[in-house]
């Protein structure tokens, strides 16, 4: 269907809209709350520490194995059966991880939720379809915007419901919950559509980019536990190097290939998945960065303020998520009205300035949510801006597959944010007191301002490349536009 011919579906904007949000909250909640509570894993199934990383490893793996593959279904089977399908093998999944009580089952169960992450590309998909192009900016925020919100909110539940000895699987009672409201209502809300796109799933090829991509991720996300000059990561990194071209070739020998190449190279996609993955660096960043600062005894680390993990998420990390909540719909608003780019632009600079806060001065509270709330900001803006740019760039039919790539930059950003902070703060540690010392608690927060600051500067270049091309005039433009000279939100014809 021709992005023209989306205008009036008889869909209910309203209930579409939050059904999605909470749908992609549940994704974000799925993926921080396992987080806090990866000690309590380790001693309540008597694993090493390093054994129960493996329970954001397995998640991280199958939903960059699954997500492309899903969003490519989406497009050609339609998009409401895909999305009851996931819902349900999510739910499963989260069920097993409250009953089990051993770690390979558990790893299952990760794996099982870890096709939550597809939700939020079906979801761009279903959102493209059925609302007209003036509703569209705003409700891609506030769908997308729930990524960095539900990921706030994840961290806050494990602090309530896993304190001290507490049982690491009680906030999953909360997602289960979610998820059976999420699957009911959309199984309410979301119409029965025909597919947008034609043709079959390229299996062949979703299973080498599916190798390609585990052995890409497997070496960042266990680095840290295997060393990063161990043979086991250097020849992982080896073989990627060969598999994930290999894959690119492959795709261009095929009529239906399950991602077209040309997608990958094409400028107007590569600015939004390089941000992406540069803003997936920044959440975990952020994230652990601000927790290692508040939690630190002051007497021992030489900063921080003893805070508890509770007091960690509450006082310091929901702020911002509240912040973003209220403000996601005005970051829609500004993308349809002043452009994706600019919109991208404001964010990197607010996370730039955040961890440039956070790096030169933490020694009060307020600092630190201050700073907190900035990166925070970077976050929720640019993820309503990055479904608008992907959403320009390419066919209607392509939409979910686009938003699927899209989505494991961001991913893969998350596993290397989460590697690199702790390597630097691993190598910072003071043996004399077992914490990372105040220099290189700043070197993570400068890899958050290189992260921000890259953001900010492809924004900055698109801005002003679209500038360039609609002459000093603006002619040839027809309202906002983005370095491609489209609207925020429409696709090329």
């Amino acid at each position: 269907m021709p992005a023209a011919d989306v205008r009036e579906t008889g869909a209910r904007p309203a209930p579409l809209v939050a059904t999605l949000a909470l749908g992609t909250t549940t994704l974000s909640l799925l993926q921080s709350v396992v987080v806090p509570v990866l000690p309590q894993i380790s001693a309540q199934l008597d694993v090493s520490v390093s054994a129960a990383g493996w329970v954001l490893t397995a998640n991280l793996l199958a939903a960059a194995v699954s997500t492309p593959v899903l969003g490519r279904l989406g497009d050609t089977r339609g998009e409401r059966p895909v999305v009851l399908g996931v819902t349900t093998v999510v739910a499963i999944g989260t069920l097993l991880a409250l009953v089990t009580e051993s770690l390979p089952l558990l790893l299952l169960a990760r794996v099982l939720q870890g096709l939550s992450f597809s939700l939020f590309p079906l979801s761009i998909s279903v959102l493209r379809r059925e609302l007209p192009a003036a509703r569209l900016g705003v409700a891609m925020s506030v769908v997308s915007s729930m990524l960095a919100v539900g990921g706030v909110v994840g961290l806050v539940a494990a602090g309530v419901f896993a304190r001290g000895d507490g049982d690491y699987r009680q906030p999953f009672w909360i997602i289960l919950g979610v998820l059976v409201a999420y699957l009911g209502a959309a199984a309410w809300v979301l119409p029965r559509r025909a597919p947008t796109a034609s043709g079959r799933v390229d299996w062949a090829g979703a299973g080498v980019l599916a190798a390609g991509l585990v052995l890409l991720l497997l070496p960042v996300s266990q680095g840290n536990a295997w060393g990063w000059t161990s043979p086991g990561t250097l020849g992982c990194l080896a073989a990627a190097a060969v598999v994930l071209p290999g894959w690119v070739l492959l795709q261009r020998r095929l009529a239906e290939p399950l991602v077209r190449p040309t997608m990958l190279t094409d400028p107007r996609m590569l600015l939004p998945n390089v941000a992406g993955l540069m803003t997936g660096m920044g959440v975990f960043v952020s994230f652990l960065i601000v927790l290692q600062v508040v939690q630190a005894p002051p007497a021992l680390a030489g900063y921080g303020f003893g805070a508890t993990v509770l007091e960690a998420a509450v006082v310091y990390l929901l702020p911002g998520g509240v912040v973003g909540t209220v403000l996601a719909p005005v970051a829609g608003r500004v993308v349809t009205r002043a452009g994706a780019l600019p919109t991208l632009l404001a964010g990197g600079v607010s996370g730039l300035l955040g961890f440039a806060l956070l790096a030169v001065s933490r020694g009060e509270p307020w600092l630190v949510v201050v700073a907190g709330v900035l990166t925070q900001l970077w976050i929720t803006i640019a993820f309503a801006a990055l479904p608008a740019l992907v959403v320009q760039a390419v066919r209607p039919e392509e939409t979910g597959v686009a938003n699927a790539v899209n989505s494991i930059t961001r991913s893969f950003g998350s596993a290397v944010g989460s590697a690199l902070t702790v390597a630097v703060l691993v190598h910072g540690t003071d043996p004399a007191t077992g914490f990372p010392t105040a220099s290189s608690v700043t070197a993570v927060c400068l890899v958050g301002v290189a992260a921000a600051t890259v953001v900010a500067g492809l924004a900055l270049a698109g801005v002003l490349t679209g500038r360039r091309a609609a002459g000093p005039s603006g002619a040839g433009t027809a309202g906002p536009t983005t370095a491609g000279g489209r609207s925020p939100v429409s696709g090329p014809r």
